[in-house]
């Protein structure tokens, strides 16, 4: 089962379902669902128990389809380290509801890292594009908008998504890459005031994800993403580099 939460990146579906095109995979579209689950919620804990409640809920409601009694989930390491540190709830771990209507939850790669992890993928002969997936946060795009999630931001979100992974993934190879809605600045647009929103640019190496530090990325090429991202996204007002490393910032903005 697949669950296009509403929240994922620009033909992330389609890529799915393309790749798992020799699986009976049933993909559940359930954006609705997961958008009236996150209205009106601005904290970021918040967000992620809402999301990791409307996961349990939909697959519940999945599993009395199928007579399923298990959830197999995809925990790893740095989820728990996080979640039990206080740094911040994954929507697998500290996000899931107290309640749940399975015999157990099973997590058979818990104690693994993201770098042994992929080792795993690759003795188990999965396709490169698997293997070498770039890390995607399961609360998806939600958690690259600060503040509310609404169908304005995550459209700004999702095309930034896509411009960013265009143009620094085949050249620079960063570890993970992304772009997130901030709020919104004062800009100028054909000698107008606009209004708009500002867009924080993300690229970082690292091996298991614990620590990471930002690309030195070239001039012209934060040049070229700012003038993309202003120009195709047109109530985009402003561009930034985040070139925190992790610590003292998480990769992820929220």
């Amino acid at each position: 089962i697949y669950i296009d939460t509403g929240l994922m990146r620009k033909g992330e579906t389609e890529r799915i379902k393309h790749i798992y095109s020799h699986m009976n995979l049933d993909i559940v579209y359930e954006k609705d669902r997961f958008l009236a689950a996150l209205k009106d919620i601005t904290d970021p804990e918040e967000k992620r128990k809402a999301i990791g409640e409307t996961f349990i809920r939909v697959f519940e409601d999945e599993a009395k389809k199928l007579a399923a009694d298990y959830l197999i989930q995809g925990t790893i390491y740095p989820d728990r380290i996080e979640s039990e540190g206080g740094i911040k709830s994954h929507h697998n771990v500290g996000g899931l509801p107290s309640v749940m209507d399975f015999k157990k939850i099973v997590e058979p790669i818990e104690d693994l890292y993201k770098d042994e992890v992929r080792e795993v993928a690759w003795a188990l002969q999965l396709p490169e594009e698997i293997c070498e997936r770039m890390p995607f946060p399961g609360p998806g795009l939600a958690v690259r908008i600060l503040g509310e999630v609404t169908e304005e931001k995550l459209e700004v979100v999702r095309e930034a998504n896509f411009i960013v992974e265009e143009e620094l993934l085949e050249r620079f190879c960063p570890w993970q890459t992304f772009a997130a809605v901030l709020g919104k600045g004062t800009g100028v647009k054909g000698d107008v005031r606009a209004y708009g929103w500002i867009v924080a640019v993300r690229a970082v190496g690292s091996r298991d994800g614990m620590t990471a530090e930002a690309l030195e990325l070239p001039w012209e090429v934060l040049k070229t993403l700012e003038s993309r991202i202003t120009s195709e996204i047109s109530n985009v007002a402003r561009v930034v580099y985040d070139i925190t490393p992790k610590p003292p910032a998480t990769i992820e903005f929220e």
